[in-house]
């Protein structure tokens, strides 16, 4: 038997295990409950070209559904799908010396940086406002990690917050804006704003009991990358398994970081990915071993494979997109990860391959963390424990090619945030 929780944290653990129970079934059962939403929407303007704006009914029935075929929209799809039952907009990337970014083959890394926000769906999410305490209920739960890899310190230091959220959009400490990219946790925030054909992203986390501050502009370069089939990215033999998924790679960056007391002003490159489901993992897998590489001829390439408890692959997928070119999914079968070199955890006890060897129809890679300890340790708080580093990929002569970050779930125990399983 569970015991009862105590405080606002073990509440807040506890309702985070609800949601991973119900969130999914929460939202079959309620397709069209959105709280906080202004029916008023502008005429949307679609990132590979123009369409008409649904709805506010069809655009509410949209966002619970992941569907074949469905064109994603933009701005509109930046914004927050509040109906699925999972969602994280995620940021990682490289820093160095200002003027490091533009020559990455060359630049030597000297920090890395992942921040993401999650928005899970809470079973309260179904229940009408007059049986759950009315506008004020946890109808969302927010979480976000930031995480810094100190790469001449060989540290990583890394941050969470945890937030209940009613769906209300004017909430100023916690919400998720539905019309575009708009985050906020406490102080930290993340939002998009348009720049003529271009995006660009401010990001502002600071941790003060770590000694961290992160200020970041992001502006692209180049177009969205659409994962799977035109943004619908399956992770299971069935359909319902399977996410609404898009990139932003090849970011260029200008950061202040504080760490330790020190100040500097930095740049580099970055990827962002923003992902929503409502049912993403088959019931027999674990967890996923993936990455997001920036190349440094400009293009980008994805590989990721789930994982069931004996290690076998369950399926797979990936992409690669050239500079200026077209992009190419892979096929379930087309991509493999080999393990070539482990660490374990001392605090967590999981092991993790830092060294891989990766086949996609592009050919083989070797994969190698730039540090092996960049494990992100959310017991004490979120309750989520994963590997995400910075990592270089190299080609079969074993030079450099291009800096990313690898991530690793479900193996410190499986994967449960609000998904299938």
């Amino acid at each position: 038997m569970t015991p009862a929780p105590t405080g606002r944290r073990g509440w807040l653990r506890l309702l985070l295990a609800q949601a991973a129970l119900s969130a999914t079934a929460a939202g079959a059962r309620d397709a069209g409950l959105d709280a906080g939403r202004d029916p008023k929407r502008d005429a949307q303007h679609d990132a590979i070209g123009p369409a008409a704006a649904p709805s506010d009914g069809a655009e509410r029935l949209l966002d619970n559904q992941v569907l074949p075929g469905r064109r994603l929209q933009f701005p509109r799809d930046h914004g927050a799908h509040s109906g699925t039952a999972i969602e994280w907009w995620y940021l990682t990337g490289w820093l160095g010396p200002p003027g490091a970014a533009d020559a990455p083959a060359l630049a030597q890394p000297m920090y890395g940086f992942q921040i993401t926000f999650f928005r899970v769906r809470s079973p309260l999410a179904a229940v009408p406002s007059s049986q759950a305490a009315g506008r004020f209920a946890p109808r969302q739960l927010l979480m976000a990690h930031v995480a810094v890899t100190d790469l001449a310190g060989r540290a990583h230091h890394h941050a969470q917050r945890l937030a209940r959220w009613s769906g209300e959009e004017t909430w100023p400490e916690a919400h998720a804006r539905h019309a575009d990219t708009g985050l906020a946790l406490g102080p930290w925030r993340l939002r998009r704003e348009a720049d003529g054909p271009r995006s660009r992203y401010r990001c502002r986390v600071a941790a003060p009991e770590m000694g961290l501050a992160l200020d970041l502009t992001l502006t692209s370069t180049q177009p969205l990358l659409l994962q799977g089939d035109q943004g619908f990215s399956q992770k299971g033999p069935a359909r319902a398994q399977a996410s609404h998924y898009y990139t932003q790679p090849q970011l260029a960056v200008r950061a202040e970081l504080g760490l330790a007391g020190k100040r500097q002003v930095l740049a580099g490159s970055a990827w962002l990915d923003h992902e929503w489901s409502q049912s993403l993992l088959p019931s027999d897998a674990v967890g996923w071993d993936w990455m997001g590489i920036n190349l440094h001829d400009g293009g980008a390439l994805t590989a990721f494979v789930l994982r069931r408890a004996d290690g076998s692959a369950l399926w797979g997928g990936g992409s690669h997109r050239p500079k200026g070119g077209s992009v190419r999914a892979f096929e379930a079968s087309e991509v493999r990860f080999s393990a070539l070199a482990w660490w374990t955890s001392p605090a967590t006890g999981a092991r993790y391959p830092v060294h891989w060897q990766v086949d996609t129809p592009l050919g083989r890679f070797e994969l190698r963390a730039l540090l092996d300890a960049q494990e992100m340790d959310g017991r004490a708080g979120t309750g989520l424990v994963y590997w995400e580093g910075l990592s270089a990929l190299h080609d079969g002569q074993g030079q450099r090619i291009g800096l990313g970050y690898l991530e690793m779930t479900g193996r410190a125990g499986k994967l449960r945030l609000g998904l299938s399983g």
